[in-house]
């Protein structure tokens, strides 16, 4: 009876206990329900705000300034820089492959043997021209030791390139040795540049006469250097409020830079009869653009030069002038590209002044400067913007970097537009012999324009 009377008088403890876990057991699950809900709607709200805040980035909402950063990230996760990227196309010779970083700049050198090119891997690579048509194509690894290089170019003797250390914002001086029975036997690390822009260089080039070294920093100083870089020759104000490019003419005989403002300027670099520095004085410039000019290029002899601007436009201009009488360059044609917002164009003219390149995001667009007309497009070429195009010393070839690859093509409109010049030379032939060559070209233009597969040269 004891036992008994405990089991009962236990009983209501037990079923009350069982009530107050189970009403706590629903509050909990109640309170959980409701901090999901409200943790949905935070996780929603900073989803759109991200997602805004990156069409703004992309420029869906306006062209807003971007730090250096910012451009970096939003070209990495725009074009998905970090995606594998295969490319295919009929007039592509061959992709050159070896970085593991973005390739950032390349060079050509003078006698179209070597070609250089940097990356954000730390390293740079030789590579030999004639091998592009080959089924090896190897090269010649330099690495950069603590830093990267973000421009590079050939000295005219192809005996030494320059780079920019892109941390350090200076000069550095290699020097290539080559095997007797030819190729490069090794690179040797030269010198350094004493540092004097405090902003980054957008601009480094070596006159094709051997007598100075060009920086431009992208604020608005241009410098001219000796070149073993102990004494500073000249400066300038570029007076473009923020410099976008900077060249040496083929010539040498002239400095190019284009920036902010519409108006691209150019200055003679004159010398003494004995070789010393006399100045660089302003000859002339190029006027039309309504927005500020991105790139531009000479062709081999400077009588013409192109330019691209952020106004969507590309112009051809002639500068065969006599600026010392007060000429003006000419402008001989001018046509649209497709532009990216926030993402700079590309462009290059061919040594033979025919064909004008312009890349504009991961496209490239081939121009006939006879006509302006865009007789070609090659469209998600790299898996980043393009940025940099250029042609060989010989016109044959169009190289295109934006990624971690060199891709190589054909020069094709080069061609065409060769063919249509032979073509039209033919008719007005004075000679036999002028005729049986100009026919040889028109027949060797023929045969390869078909093999490019374009119907109708």
């Amino acid at each position: 009876m004891a036992d008994a009377g405990i089991g009962l008088t236990e009983f209501p403890a037990i079923t009350l206990t069982v009530i107050v876990g189970a009403t706590v057991f629903v509050l909990i699950y109640i309170s959980t329900l409701f901090k999901s809900s409200v943790r949905a709607e935070e996780v929603k709200s900073k989803v759109k705000e991200h997602t805004k805040t990156k069409e703004k980035n992309e420029g869906l909402h306006g062209g807003a300034q971007h730090n250096k950063s910012s451009k970096k990230k939003y070209v990495g996760e725009r074009w998905g820089r970090d995606t594998k990227h295969t490319f295919a196309h009929p007039w592509l010779m061959t992709s050159l492959k070896g970085h593991s970083g973005r390739i950032l700049d390349m060079d050509i050198s003078s006698n179209g043997k070597l070609l250089a090119t940097c990356a954000e891997d730390r390293s740079l690579h030789i590579w030999t021209t004639k091998d592009f048509s080959q089924k090896e194509r190897k090269s010649v690894r330099v690495n950069v030791e603590f830093d990267h290089a973000s421009k590079v170019r050939w000295s005219p003797d192809c005996k030494a390139f320059l780079i920019l250390r892109a941390m350090d914002n200076t000069i550095e001086v290699y020097k290539v040795h080559r095997k007797p029975e030819g190729g490069i036997s090794s690179v040797e690390k030269g010198f350094l540049f004493p540092k004097h822009h405090t902003e980054d260089v957008i601009g480094l080039d070596i006159a094709c006469s051997g007598r100075y070294i060009m920086t431009c920093s992208e604020k608005t100083d241009l410098v001219l250097w000796d070149l073993k870089g102990q004494h500073i020759l000249g400066k300038v104000d570029t007076y473009l409020m923020a410099s976008t490019c900077a060249r040496i003419s083929p010539c040498g005989r002239f400095v190019a830079a284009s920036g902010f403002t519409p108006d691209l300027k150019v200055w003679e670099v004159s010398f003494t009869k004995s070789g010393d520095f006399k100045q660089m004085s302003r000859a002339f410039e190029l006027k039309g653009h309504t927005s500020g000019i991105h790139d531009f290029g000479f062709n081999c002899d400077s009588s013409r030069m192109a330019t691209v601007s952020k106004d969507g436009t590309w112009r051809l201009y002639d500068t065969k002038i006599e600026f010392e009488k007060g000429e003006d360059p000419h402008l001989l044609m001018t046509g649209k590209y497709k532009g990216i917002p926030d993402v700079a164009a590309r462009l290059a003219l061919s040594p033979d002044g025919t064909v004008v390149a312009v890349a504009s995001g991961t496209s490239l667009y081939l121009y006939s400067a006879r006509t302006g007309t865009c007789e070609a497009s090659i469209h998600d070429i790299h898996a980043a913007p393009i940025n940099c195009v250029l042609f060989d010393a010989a016109g044959k070839y169009v190289l295109t970097t934006g990624d971690k690859h060199v891709h190589v093509f054909h020069n094709v409109i080069g061609q065409k537009e060769l063919l249509e010049s032979a073509r039209a030379n033919l008719r007005t032939a004075g000679t036999s012999a002028m005729r049986e060559r100009l026919e040889a070209q028109v027949a060797s233009s023929e045969a390869f324009l078909q093999k490019m597969g374009v119907t109708g040269a």
